[in-house]
């Protein structure tokens, strides 16, 4: 009787499910940063460390930044994953292509945060014990702050933006449709990359103050898909790069402080 009263074009049941996923997300993570374990959500060591094997940490931390991924960047892609369910909404696995593009996009953000992780803990920390007082002060704190701004003026992130703000043109570049389960996953993953690229530093930011830190979630989350998918994000972009500029300078005069976790 339910599955009579369903029809292939009802948007119920997708919208509930992406909802579901979001929300989800947001609810996990918020659970973990008010568990003992929040340490594993920072990018310094803290409590719920224990001795904990460096692969394990880092399978933690990945599942952590996946869960931030969802939260924040997939209703930003939203556009996009709602035209390709359109475009295959006639063809009887168009349930499954869309479930393998959504993996294909999460599945590049997983792959960054594991790469972020290593970075972090091979060069960054290496730096910070051969320099204490690059750690102890705010040093770090604003350089992350001044790469994120001055990369909101460069090509490649006007670039990666014009990619996430043209769904259709994208869809139309990169599905082929001859192998459905593959090309989903494939354009799932590039529309991931280009995503990241326009949106990398500003996640850095979030990798700096915390995975858990739910306020600062909210508050990049919502610039970022202003960016990405709102007639007016074009005109967001400078204006946030150089507020981020500043908020270097003022962290390196003692003006203003980093919020790290």
């Amino acid at each position: 009787m339910i599955g009579a009263m369903r029809t292939p074009d009802d948007q119920r049941w997708y919208r509930l499910s992406i909802a579901g996923v979001v929300i989800m997300a947001w609810v996990v993570l918020g659970l973990w940063g008010a568990s003992p374990y929040a340490g594993l959500l920072q990018h310094h060591r803290g409590t719920g460390d224990g001795n904990l094997a460096p692969v394990l940490r880092l399978v933690l931390f990945v599942l952590g930044w996946t869960l931030m991924s969802a939260a924040m960047m997939l209703p930003g892609s939203l556009p996009l994953v709602n035209l390709f369910r359109k475009l295959t909404l006639n063809r009887p696995d168009h349930s499954t292509l869309v479930l393998w593009l959504g993996l294909g996009y999460l599945g590049t953000w997983a792959v960054f945060g594991a790469l972020l992780f290593v970075i972090d803990r091979t060069v960054v920390h290496a730096v910070v014990e051969r320099l204490p007082s690059l750690g102890a002060g705010s040093g770090i704190a604003a350089l992350t702050l001044l790469v994120a701004g001055v990369y909101q003026f460069t090509p490649l992130k006007h670039m990666c933006l014009e990619k996430c703000r043209s769904p259709y043109s994208f869809v139309v570049e990169y599905w082929q449709g001859r192998r459905p389960s593959k090309d989903a996953l494939r354009l799932g993953a590039r529309h991931g990359l280009f995503c990241v690229g326009c949106c990398w530093t500003l996640m850095l930011l979030m990798f700096a103050v915390g995975l858990a830190n739910l306020g600062w979630m909210l508050v990049l989350g919502a610039l970022m898909a202003a960016e990405r998918t709102t007639r007016w994000g074009r005109y967001l972009t400078g204006p946030l790069g150089l507020a981020l500029v500043l908020w270097a300078v003022l962290v390196l005069a003692g003006r203003l402080s980093f919020p790290a976790s």
